[in-house]
């Protein structure tokens, strides 16, 4: 019978830490309401709950006024996935990361860009930085600087939904659309709050989870 102890154990081990691996993933969107998540709104034009709400087990985003809901906790190594489809018509979201201020509508953080043929691309927003932006000499920096994606775009036609797989490791943020690999950049900064943008018409999300390295 001792033959048999070791693999035993063994397969207890990797059981307990799968369990343990798993025990990590974070709902960040529980399907019923935004109880996790605070609203930004340009000019607090009107109360958050008009532009952010739950219909149907999704997250449903006007696209008007412009701003963002973003997670009450701030998240530093992790894989963030999310799924989103245009309603009606391909326009224009985002999915912020590492924010460290929430007082405006482009917050100082990284967007992983959505908009309809460039989901993928970084956007620098409010003053960050990532080592791969490379200012042209002689020229003045954008307000909105970009880090291209690098390959084409495949996204899903309108009422598909989309899938975006983000993995953040001491500041450097991988991005997978629809399982492929569209960019990478490095951040200084390491920590911040998660964000999901109002700009354009409708978007909806689903499916938003984390899991923490």
């Amino acid at each position: 019978m001792k033959k048999y102890l070791f693999p035993a154990i063994i397969a207890l081990a990797c059981s307990m830490t799968n369990n343990a691996h798993a025990q990590k993933e974070i709902a960040l969107f529980n399907g019923k309401d935004l109880s996790n998540w605070n609203f930004v709104v340009d000019g607090d034009k009107v109360p958050g709950e008009q532009v952010y709400s739950v219909k149907d087990g999704v997250i449903e985003i006007a696209g008007a006024p412009i701003g963002y809901m973003y997670t009450k906790q701030t998240y530093g190594d992790c894989t963030l996935q999310a799924e989103w489809r245009w309603i009606g018509e391909a326009t224009n979201s985002g999915i912020f990361l590492l924010i460290e201020d929430t007082k405006n509508p482009f917050p100082n953080g990284i967007e992983c860009q959505l908009h309809a043929g460039d989901a993928g691309d970084f956007v620098l927003l409010g003053g960050s930085d990532l080592a791969e932006y490379k200012l042209p000499e002689g020229q003045e920096r954008p307000k909105f600087p970009v880090v291209k994606k690098r390959n084409p775009s495949n996204e899903k036609p309108v009422g598909e939904w989309n899938r975006a797989k983000i993995e953040i490791l001491n500041g450097v943020i991988t991005v997978y659309i629809n399982d492929v690999l569209q960019n990478v950049g490095a951040n200084k900064v390491k920590k911040g709050h998660i964000g999901l943008q109002s700009e354009g018409k409708k978007v909806q999300f689903r499916h938003v989870t984390l899991t923490e390295k």
